[in-house]
């Protein structure tokens, strides 16, 4: 009886989702018939910096946009890139992204969704610009901390539940950046060279989850080019693909600044230009020249001359009132919330559940320190890790530094600070220089006061300068900047007790890792950092994070930089060697690609092609195709510093031999230590033999489990046809050859438990 009283219930809940669907789309229908044409243009392009109009006649609100996606950003001017000043528009700030998927626990996600979709609905905004789901191909790459590492099957998983709690609020989510942004560096033009299998496998896969699974309202186009056009008015990305092959019906909004020709902008699938400057090039928009957009007098003045039909111009507008009716004209809204004790809740459980930790020789945790004396070095202990970043910026009610954090926790310890190292203030597009001889009195000071503490702690890494995790630019190089990797070197020297955490939201070398004791990534934790830190190194909190990308040993390890510039950061077309040519405006096709990468580029002197000096045309080849992060590495049995999916505990997990029972496999995993902790079990698929050059393995499925001192749990993964097919590039169709293929099942990529064959 019970089930036949839920399957009612469930019947009748989707009689009533699809009959407000129905409504909603006549209400949509109805409006459109009443709106002049100017009405319809007008709601296509913006009115402010972060705004654009509705149709007051109407009764149609205006569209209210904000960055982030770790927490509402503070109010800009409406006209200006400068802070409007307000005292009621602080957040709370949450882990960065790289965090969150380093958690591995989809329902972290949707937690974190649901609460920054509450602060949104508080602070009235009709989309949070987020998440974002480009793929770590770099560790130079300014936004990678705003990502979800190198995997698409790890990003798809964690930005669905994200989105689908997000918007629960009646705040659109806009997925960015579609597609191919996956550096900083020549961003407003680089025209992307990539192969269909390449794209379809990897860098497509988390935005069609993101718009198929997660029912994302709307999008974000990126500044960079594909196939000679930009990706803000990209025929192939917006109307082949995502409007075409998706049957997406959200909007698609431009990155700020990212639209640049009319006619794209009109038939190539834009639906709101945001940012655009009035001349296309450097002006800034006086409030009364928003009509000089792109989509703005020069796209009315075609429809009135007949020029554009009435299918496009209603389809712009039908798909920006679609966004109003789901958000601002919904009756299911909310109130939202913000800065309450619950969200501050998630934004610490968040960042313990993705702290990684990467080594411990047995200094961790920190559980007979009391009535020590622990010194606690550098600049990240207690500088603003919110401040900067460019669109990430945010204005916290309370950030919890990690000097404050650690004092909190160990209050029964004497602590001690000192600074190490200095950085700079943080800002967009520039950087203060440090002296050399400021750099080195603080260092000496620090080591001087290493030789009397019992333990050392480091807090440094990265931060949201220009030229470190920061929009608009990326890293100079794979060491870390300002003199800290001499300071970790010699505060080993100083005191072997030394614990490294390390913020950032990228790789880094790591010249000093054989001398410290431990290493804790501890990306940037927001609102709570310090307590969520002090928490794990306490041992309150067991680790359990896992890496969402691989820590390789040296830059020239990853393959878009053994590519020399023609892989990272672009060169101009002329440099290009064929097969990189290509042919403009077709796709590259994967085999050209992969035949010249796994012979290891012979015969291409790469890194002698440069492009300094270079302003526009840049192209850029994505040479490692489908070998993307661990798959090349893998591949070319590369080693590495930490592998993909790792990260150790304070207990240890045993893994049973895994079985399997038709497309079943289980395995069975053990905590035989002397804590509760949880352990990321991971499946990755590799196909034994194929017609095609496929990675070892992949990515396919994953579980977070939690086991108490002594209990066991049976993991199981179920293989779907799905997960054992390429993309035909040529037939342009998703394909599954029979034969075997392997399941490794493991504790990383590299720390493979035990495996079992499956025959089709």
């Amino acid at each position: 009886m019970k089930k036949v009283y839920f399957l009612t219930l469930f019947m009748a809940s989707l009689f009533t989702v699809a009959h407000a669907d129905d409504d909603m789309e006549s209400r949509i229908e109805e409006l459109l018939s009443q709106m002049t044409l100017e009405e319809k243009v007008r709601l296509c392009y913006a009115q402010s910096k972060f705004t654009s109009p509705g149709v007051p006649r109407l009764g149609v609100p205006e569209v209210y946009t904000s960055d982030g996606p770790h927490g509402v950003r503070m109010e800009i001017n409406w006209n200006d890139w400068n802070h409007a000043g307000w005292t009621n528009d602080y957040c709370t700030a949450f882990p960065a992204l790289t965090c969150l998927a380093a958690t591995w626990q989809p329902e972290l996600a949707r937690l974190y969704g649901r609460s920054v979709g509450e602060e949104a609905r508080y602070r009235k905004k009709t989309v949070l610009l987020g998440p974002g789901v480009n793929l770590y191909r770099t560790p130079l790459n300014g936004r990678n901390f705003e990502y979800m590492g190198e995997d698409p099957l790890l990003a798809s998983t964690m930005c669905v539940p994200y989105i689908q709690g997000l918007q629960s609020n009646g705040v659109a989510c806009c997925v960015k950046h579609f597609a191919l942004n996956e550096q900083e560096t020549l961003r407003g033009h680089v025209d992307v060279r990539v192969s269909d299998r390449a794209l379809y496998e990897l860098y497509l896969r988390p935005f069609h989850a993101a718009v198929t699974e997660g029912g994302a309202w709307s999008l974000m186009g990126s500044y960079n080019q594909y196939l000679d056009q930009h990706a803000s008015h990209n025929a192939r990305l917006l109307n082949d693909i995502l409007k075409g092959e998706w049957k997406w019906d959200g909007a698609v909004i431009s990155d700020w600044g990212a639209t640049h020709n009319t006619q794209e902008a009109i038939f190539n699938g834009l639906d709101l230009e945001m940012g655009s400057y009035t001349d296309g090039l450097s002006s800034e928009a006086p409030i009364n020249t928003y009509d000089d957009y792109y989509l703005g007098s020069a796209y009315l003045e075609k429809c009135k001359r007949g020029e554009v039909p009435d299918s496009i111009i209603n389809d712009k507008a039908r798909r920006m009132l679609r966004l109003l009716m789901r958000t601002e004209m919904s009756d299911r809204k909310g109130y939202g919330s913000i800065n309450s004790p619950e969200h501050v809740a998630a934004a610490r459980s968040i960042a313990q559940e993705g702290i990684v930790l990467l080594k411990n020789n047995g200094i961790l945790p920190l559980t007979s320190v009391a009535g020590k004396k622990i010194l606690v070095v550098g600049e990240n202990a207690t500088r603003s890790l919110c401040a900067g970043g460019g669109s990430s910026e945010l204005k916290p009610r309370d950030e919890v530094s990690p000097l404050r954090g650690i004092k909190e926790r160990f209050g029964d310890c004497e602590i001690e600070y000192a600074q190490g190292y200095v950085s700079g203030r943080a800002m967009f597009g520039n950087t203060d220089k440090m002296q050399q001889t400021v750099l080195d009195s603080l260092r000496d000071e620090a080591v001087e006061k290493a030789h009397r503490a019992d333990v050392v702690i480091y807090v440094g890494g990265l931060n949201k300068n220009h030229q470190q995790d920061c929009e608009g630019g990326d890293r100079l190089h794979y060491n870390l900047s300002f003199g800290q990797d001499l300071l970790i070197s010699e505060l080993a020297k100083a005191n072997p007790n030394i614990v490294v955490v390390m913020a950032s939201g990228n790789a880094y070398a790591m010249p000093w890792l054989d001398e410290v004791s431990a290493l804790v990534q501890s990306w940037y934790l927001g609102s709570e950092a310090g307590h969520a830190i002090a928490d794990v190194l306490s041992g309150d909190v067991t680790p359990s994070g896992k890496l969402p990308f691989t820590i390789a040993k040296q830059l020239i390890d990853y393959p878009a930089h053994k590519m020399g510039s023609i892989g990272y950061p672009g060169v101009t077309p002329e440099l290009l060697p064929q097969p990189f040519g290509g042919e403009a405006g077709k796709p590259m096709n994967s085999k050209a690609l992969l035949d010249s990468a796994v012979k290891g580029w012979k015969g291409i002197s790469f890194s002698t092609v440069r492009c300094d000096g270079m302003k526009k045309n840049e192209t850029e080849v994505y040479g490692e195709d489908i070998l993307l992060g661990y798959r090349w590495l893998d591949y070319f049995k590369t080693q590495v510093q930490f592998p993909f999916g790792y990260g150790l505990s304070y207990t240890i997990f045993e893994y049973g031999k895994p079985v399997i029972d038709d497309r079943k496999v289980s395995v069975n995993v053990t905590n035989t230590g002397k804590v509760a902790g949880k352990e990321v079990v991971q499946f990755y698929v590799g196909d034994d033999k194929a017609s095609v050059l496929r990675p070892v393995k992949e990515l396919k499925h994953f579980e977070k489990v939690t086991l108490a001192p002594g209990e066991s749990k049976t993991v199981t993964y179920t293989v779907k046809d799905d997960d054992l097919k390429f993309f035909d590039e040529n037939n342009h169709e998703w394909v599954g050859e029979p034969g075997t293929f392997t399941i490794y099942v493991g504790a990383s990529s590299r720390d493979i438990k035990g495996k079992v064959v499956i025959k089709l």
